[in-house]
């Protein structure tokens, strides 16, 4: 008896920790395709889970960071949704490749025209955007979640270092160390296929040059062993003509 129990005990521990995990996890988070390099730009998707049993999620409300505002933000198109995209006027102007940047994209709004992420189901937004800052290690993104039962779940609890997860985590973009320009990286591939054929170039005329120089030496001493016969064979006719006479 003693046993059984222990064993039900353990076993609703088990269920409890696990509903717990799966509850903890399920939250809109963000992630890149590939990498999101500093000063770069990046391809990422918010990843929108439904949560409810007897609702499904209409609309996502994507907020971006004003310390470190991105200039250029392009969304793909998605069957069953209406996208928004709001911009704001900067304090600071940003300077992109140049250019004074006056405004930039403050938020993103997704809205189902349809039935929206039926309960079971997750949904990926995706976005391009850029140039992504230099001086950041990541970028916070608080979002919204509207159900179709007009519920509102506020994704908006900035992580702590060293800290426990949030209960309603914001979603985090995490930035790896900068990567070589992909512009400079095309010049630079360009320089050096032009340099392999130059290279390649000079290698064939080299090679051209010494095989004409081979080829002359052998002809000068096929030239010079002809000519020694040729006299040899004189040689040899004089003689045989001396020996006739005699």
């Amino acid at each position: 008896m003693n046993v059984s129990r222990i064993a039900i005990a353990g076993g609703v521990a088990a269920s409890t920790v696990l509903l717990l995990a799966g509850t903890a996890s399920a939250h809109v988070s963000v992630q890149p395709q590939g990498e999101a390099a500093k000063g770069g730009y990046a391809t990422i998707n918010f990843k929108v889970p439904n949560e409810r049993d007897d609702a499904s999620t209409t609309k996502l409300e994507v907020n971006f960071p004003t310390d470190h505002p991105l200039s250029s933000v392009s969304a793909q198109a998605l069957p069953g949704w209406k996208i928004e995209i709001t911009k704001s006027k900067l304090a600071k102007p940003l300077d992109v490749h140049g250019k004074k940047i006056n405004e930039a994209v403050s938020k993103v709004t997704w809205t189902a025209d349809g039935t929206g992420i039926a309960p079971g189901y997750f949904q990926q937004f995706p976005l391009s955007v850029g140039q992504l800052p230099e001086d950041a290690d990541q970028l916070v993104f608080k979002a919204l979640q509207t159900y179709s039962n007009k519920e509102v779940v506020r994704w908006i609890e900035e992580p702590t270092a060293g800290g426990d997860e949030p209960e309603s985590p914001a979603p985090v973009l995490k930035l790896t160390a900068a990567s070589a320009d992909a512009h400079g990286a095309a010049a630079d591939d360009k320089s050096s296929d032009a340099a392999k054929a130059k290279h390649t170039t000079a290698s064939s005329k080299t090679a051209s040059s010494a095989s004409s120089s081979a080829s002359d030496s052998t002809a000068r001493v096929l030239g010079v062993v002809g000519i020694v016969i040729g006299i040899a064979g004189v040689a040899f006719g004089v003689l045989a003509g001396r020996r006739r006479s005699a």
